[in-house]
């Protein structure tokens, strides 16, 4: 017999029925998925009973036909599984199970210590489907690494060159004020002063008053471009105006 049998003959399950289903679900399991308990049927009267399979991840219930030659497997996942009832009777007890979408399943004629067994190990697989995963066996994730903030870039604007002219020194003080000077070169050249009609010019008693009249002008123009003072434009105009 093999040793991986005799884990599920506690509760005088029959060795071939238990060695059939095995050799069967060997192709049947999933990754990950462990055999938890065999329940075998013990009828008064039967060649192939039916048994039911109890793993970590589903109900599988195993019917075998055409004379055991063949054998039909219906599972159920613990996760669509609403509960699980057990009834003893005379002959052996009942296990039975509802699913979430109101199906009923059944398996009668098992030995009581069997079904006690399942029913206690359906109990377990719920509770542990009720807690959620194993904190001490869930996967441990890194820590998100602290988010940094980082630096804006810099553009580097790059500042226009100006280029530099070279300035000629001034040295005529009339290139900076070229009005005044303009101005200069228009008025007329007349006395500046009561001096300059000793410098052979006729005296103003000599002249015509039309003569007078435009010399006045002549000195009212220089007062107003700022060449003369307002005190010499006053005693100008006093030699002038006698002889007006």
């Amino acid at each position: 017999m093999k040793e991986q049998i005799k884990n599920f003959l506690n509760e005088e399950q029959d060795p071939k029925a238990v060695e059939k289903i095995t050799s069967k679900l060997n192709d049947l399991l999933m990754r990950n998925e462990e055999v938890g308990y065999i329940g075998v049927q013990k009828k008064p009267v039967t060649v192939f009973p039916d048994s039911i399979v109890l793993t970590n991840k589903r109900i599988i219930m195993c019917k075998p036909k055409n004379l055991g030659l063949s054998m039909d497997f219906t599972d159920y996942a613990w996760e669509d599984i609403a509960g699980t009832f057990v009834k003893e009777n005379i002959l052996g007890s009942e296990f039975s199970f509802s699913t979430k979408t109101d199906i009923q399943v059944s398996i009668d004629y098992i030995p009581k210590a069997q079904a006690r067994k399942i029913y206690t190990f359906a109990k377990e697989q719920l509770e542990l489907l009720k807690e959620g995963p194993n904190p001490q066996s869930a996967q441990t994730f890194a820590q998100p690494e602290p988010i940094v903030a980082q630096p804006e870039p810099v553009i580097e604007v790059e500042e226009p060159e100006v280029e530099e002219v070279e300035t000629e020194e001034v040295t005529n003080f009339a290139e900076l004020i070229p009005a005044a000077q303009q101005l200069v070169n228009e008025v007329p050249q007349i006395e500046q002063a009561p001096a300059a009609a000793k410098s052979g010019e006729k005296p103003l008693s000599e002249l015509s008053k039309d003569e007078l009249f435009e010399k006045l002008q002549n000195y009212k123009r220089l007062l107003d471009n700022g060449l003369i003072l307002q005190g010499e434009y006053d005693n100008l105009k006093k030699e002038i105006l006698p002889f007006l």
